[in-house]
């Protein structure tokens, strides 16, 4: 009888990511894997799901592992409720998305792909962690994220996780060894959005979106504050998005 956990690996970079291959890697040496991941970039896509056209796997072999893999045409959201419901053949001990080429820490969960294929497998109460590296290259070196991810996977594999919670991990991009890790909040930051406005051969208006990211927080216990002291940062999500802490007063708004 195997006793090795079974795995889901997905990301929102695609399949063929420089990060998700790293991670294949590393989980290979804890668990049985299985990869669904996008057969293209993903990336900013959130939790969308496809409604509008139909989705399709299709196995593919990319290195000499022991995993089995599949591509899907979907959103990274797709890739692990298509993956559950028609592949795996049980629930998985532990879903993990990434390594993500770019952070993902404070405001950056919302927009991302990677942290909501996480936030989907904790839904449907799998235990789950997404990866990110804070260097948005494709080139980028992600040697020093290997023990962290092991030891954190490990980790939650034996600890488990609470119910409604997944883990959101942001490596530093530092030439550094990292000092180590940081249980933390949020940080209370987001992008102040800019656009730069063109006009085509056509004479319509186009946009491209870009922007700032602006960090509020003065805290030492947030993300933000931890990846630029060169540690590894940890924060526990719930998408159960109630603010608890407003009931009692709307109740008093007598509605």
């Amino acid at each position: 009888m195997n006793d090795k956990p079974l795995i889901l690996v997905t990301n929102d970079d695609g399949i063929s990511a420089p990060g998700i291959r790293t991670l294949i890697h590393i989980m290979n040496t804890i668990g049985d894997v299985v990869v669904v991941a996008p057969d293209s970039p993903q990336s900013g896509m959130g939790h969308a799901v496809t409604i509008n056209s139909t989705l399709h796997l299709e196995a593919v072999s990319i290195d000499d592992g022991p995993q089995k893999e599949y591509t899907c045409n979907g959103t990274p959201t797709d890739c692990v409720k298509i993956a559950i419901s028609e592949l795996l053949g049980r629930k998985p001990d532990l879903c993990v998305s990434g390594i993500n080429h770019g952070s993902n820490s404070s405001i950056n969960i919302i927009y991302s792909g990677t942290m909501s294929a996480a936030v989907e497998a904790g839904i449907k109460g799998i235990p789950a962690i997404g990866f990110s590296l804070c260097d948005y290259s494709w080139n980028a070196n992600f040697e020093k994220t290997k023990p962290y991810i092991q030891s954190i996977t490990k980790s939650t594999l034996k600890n488990g996780l609470d119910q409604g919670t997944v883990l959101n991990v942001n490596f530093p991009n530092s030439t550094t060894d990292y000092k180590g890790v940081k249980i933390c909040r949020q940080a209370n930051a987001h992008w102040e959005e800019t656009f730069d406005k063109r006009t085509n051969p056509l004479g319509k208006d186009y946009y491209w979106l870009s922007g700032t990211f602006e960090n509020y927080d003065t805290g030492n216990d947030t993300d933000e504050w931890a990846l630029a002291n060169q540690y590894v940062s940890v924060v526990p999500v719930q998408f159960d998005m109630t603010a608890h802490q407003s009931i009692n007063k709307l109740k008093n708004w007598k509605l």
